[in-house]
């Protein structure tokens, strides 16, 4: 044995210690070798992800529908397929209207004959020309004067949302700029004095207009809450004969060429 050297003591030809097994693992995992096949998982689960976040996030979004209340769901579907059924009506009545061009033997005459038929429509939609047909009354007993403007505007919205083509209240023609104003018991349609009674003159099928004043909720529910008295009448027949005068536009203009 040569000077300097031992055989117990580290040296220079001494084998290097073995590695722990977390040196091992931590070695294994890091730096990450990932795969292709391991890169096409982890992108086809973020997507998934992301996915699933939008569902959530869109059902989150309805849940006002979902803590509504019966009635008032019951109001809303009622609404919808009231509008639907309108925009069916007046899609037929253009079809109709482009048939009838196509095969008058005189497009003029036909022409005018629609145009006429227009102008009546304009007219009982602006409330310058009287207008029958079926529809409802609604009759509002508010002795004890608790009834408010907004509540007889609500019951306007509330025919309009059913179908109702023309309304008058108490001899006071309802039309798109029509405002409520007043206190209870002292209340003013357009600017006129109107007592109960208040009598409502709806123009519109009555198997719409009457279910939609009686839903739970509706209109008569809210006005019984008011100890008033709410009664409901269909009719096949029944007149808006309160006019209002045309008045010319100060600032619209067509914009047809």
């Amino acid at each position: 044995m040569e000077p300097g050297s031992s055989g117990d003591g580290p040296g220079e030809g001494a084998a290097a210690p073995r590695p722990t097994g977390r040196q091992r693992l931590a070695a294994g995992l890091w730096p990450p070798r990932a795969t292709r096949a391991q890169l096409t998982v982890a992108v086809l689960l973020f997507v998934l992800g992301l996915g699933l976040a939008v569902q959530v996030r869109s059902h989150s979004d309805s849940g006002a529908l979902r803590g509504a209340r019966q009635e008032d769901l019951v109001r809303i579907l009622d609404e919808l397929d009231n509008r639907t059924q309108r925009l069916e009506d007046e899609k037929q009545d253009l079809v109709d209207q482009r048939t009838g061009l196509e095969n008058s033997s005189d497009q003029a005459e036909e022409a005018r004959k629609q145009t006429r038929e227009k102008e009546q429509q304009l007219g009982i939609l602006a409330g310058t020309t009287a207008a029958e047909g079926p529809g409802i009354t609604l009759s509002v007993h508010d002795a004890r004067h608790t009834v408010a403007a907004d509540m007889l505007l609500d019951t306007v919205q509330e025919l309009r949302a059913a179908g109702a083509e023309a309304i008058q209240v108490n001899g006071v023609r309802v039309v798109a700029d029509t405002d409520f104003t007043g206190t209870e018991g002292h209340i003013e349609v357009d600017g006129r004095a109107v007592t109960q009674p208040y009598r409502f003159t709806a123009i519109g099928r009555p198997q719409d207009l009457e279910p939609a004043l009686n839903i739970p909720g509706g209109v008569v529910q809210t006005l019984e809450k008011e100890q008033a008295t709410a009664t409901v009448t269909g009719s096949e027949k029944v007149v808006v004969d309160a006019l209002r005068p045309a008045k010319q536009p100060g600032y619209a203009r067509s914009s047809s060429r």
